[in-house]
């Protein structure tokens, strides 16, 4: 029988190694944590009879070497035991490349890029599903790709991901369920661990620099999601972002590019624009320009989610779905967990979750979509990256910057360096809310956002988690305000 390793003992590591004993692997699978949570699974795989070896790093010795190796979206692709094992001629791929080998007789929608992919596939997929076709989010949002899989293979594929989706994902994933599309997220991370991976419809949301800490150089960052678009039948970009319109019809001459100022802004002869009010859509360079849907159908706020519109509605288009089912998907669709949501009002004060925005550019495009003046929630562990444009956000629309986590006092020099004093170190989420309250108050801030540009693993496990917090936190103050919100506070710590 031939063995396969998996590393990583995550969503995505479970479901595959759970493919791969399908198809009749013996599988093994490491991490090197160890938590009872993880000693619970290891027990449950167990019984599949797929061994989960926990608090150790994958090792290369012996005769009994694996004939493939499956690596978890989080490992990185080039620490040595990989290097190693591609050297020694061991097949190394990552979760949504498996996923991709059992599935490629669909056709699959990727989308990518370095902000707005998850609101973009949360809403192609529910424009899909409005369609009546079955089509699941998967990847960095939903569903494992592998869960998904396995769907396919007769067996149900578990509960919907830990990204939070807002639209219902839950019922697409059952025994024997045909599907029509897959709709992937697909990180740089995933693309990178991807070998043969070629979307129907490949969609660029936006590139800015990110994950620099991995892929060293923004050359090399651009290249692996350019890998993407490139084996991609049909490509959709975002004309309005400034890196992507820079390169332009050189680097993508076939592509559907799409822009929110008109017309004359769309970069090639062929995409889709906003004119009126509208989502107009021109297929060709001779054909006649087409409303599609009314702009204003979608409930988010902000002129980033008119580009994640655009791109939703080029890829339901190409995909053949019609305005009908566009449009009532557009109408329906709630937004995404994390991502500018809305949790409360608390006397006429909004508090607004945008823990998605782990860098500096997308917590620049959430300030920039709220009501001003307001206050803002920021810190965590701090990305590099450029952060003029969200320290010139900050000075036009933040009353007072909360600094929260490990980043605080770096954020607070960057603050006084350009003359921002209004600024309060609270360290935690638990200090920030009620702070926030008060500050909203004192300033007459319409909104309180938590908007971190920061990664949440120095407090937080990740940004659903960090978010999932902020909002625990805004209803306990909503509800009792500060009489009882220490009592509460207290009930929601852990022991």
């Amino acid at each position: 029988m031939s063995k396969a390793t998996v590393v990583g003992l995550g969503k995505s590591g479970v479901a595959a190694a759970r493919l791969l004993k399908r198809e009749g692997w013996e599988v093994e699978l490491s991490d090197g944590n160890t938590s009872k949570t993880l000693l619970e699974q290891q027990q449950e795989l167990a019984a599949e009879q797929i061994t989960v070896k926990l608090g150790q790093s994958l090792e290369l010795n012996g005769a009994n070497l694996p004939q493939l190796i499956v690596v978890s979206p989080g490992v990185p692709w080039d620490i040595p035991v990989l290097v190693e094992a591609r050297q020694l001629g061991i097949e190394t791929i990552g979760e949504m490349e498996l996923a991709w080998r059992n599935l490629q007789s669909l056709p699959w929608v990727g989308i990518t890029g370095t902000n707005g992919k998850t609101t973009t596939t949360a809403l192609i997929a529910a424009i899909f599903q409005a369609a009546e076709l079955n089509a699941p989010a998967c990847g960095n949002i939903g569903y494992a790709a592998c869960e998904v899989a396995l769907s396919q293979r007769g067996k149900r594929a578990g509960g919907a991901g830990e990204a939070g989706e807002a639209f219902d994902n839950s019922s697409l994933l059952t025994p024997h369920s045909s599907l029509d599309w897959v709709i992937a997220e697909v990180s740089s991370y995933q693309i990178e661990s991807s070998s043969s991976l070629a979307p129907r419809i490949g969609v660029w949301t936006t590139f800015t620099p990110d994950h620099l800490s991995r892929h060293k150089t923004l050359e090399n960052y651009y290249n692996i999601k350019a890998k993407l678009l490139r084996q991609s039948e049909l490509q959709v970009f975002n004309g309005d972002d400034a890196y992507l319109s820079q390169l332009g019809l050189s680097a993508w001459p076939d592509a559907y590019w799409t822009s929110v100022r008109g017309k004359d802004f769309l970069i090639s002869e062929k995409g889709f624009y906003i004119e009126d009010g509208w989502v107009v859509e021109k297929l060709t360079a001779t054909s006649t320009p087409e409303p599609i849907v009314k702009v204003s159908s979608l409930r988010m706020v902000g002129e980033h989610n008119q580009q994640n519109l655009l791109m939703a509605v080029a890829t339901a288009r190409l995909a053949g779905i019609n305005r009908d089912a566009i449009a009532l998907a557009v109408r329906e669709f709630p937004g995404v967990a994390h991502r500018l949501e809305h949790i409360c009002t608390w006397e006429g004060i909004d508090f607004i979750n945008d823990s998605k925005a782990t860098n500096y550019d997308a917590a620049e495009v959430g300030l920039a979509s709220v009501n001003s003046p307001a206050i803002l929630i920021a810190g965590g562990e701090a990305k590099a990256g450029d952060d003029t444009a969200w320290l010139a956000q900050i000075q036009t629309k933040a009353a007072a910057v909360l600094l929260i986590g490990s980043a605080a006092p770096a954020f607070a020099k960057r603050l006084r360096e350009v003359g921002y004093h209004t600024y309060h170190i609270v360290e935690t989420m638990e200090r920030a809310v009620p702070k926030s309250a008060e500050l909203a108050k004192q300033y007459q801030a319409p909104v309180v956002l938590l908007s971190p540009a920061c990664a949440s693993f120095d407090q937080y496990p990740n940004f659903e988690v960090r978010g999932d917090r902020f909002r625990q936190l805004c209803l306990a103050w909503a509800k009792v305000e500060k009489l009882q919100y220490n009592s509460i506070l207290s009930s929601l710590l852990p022991n």
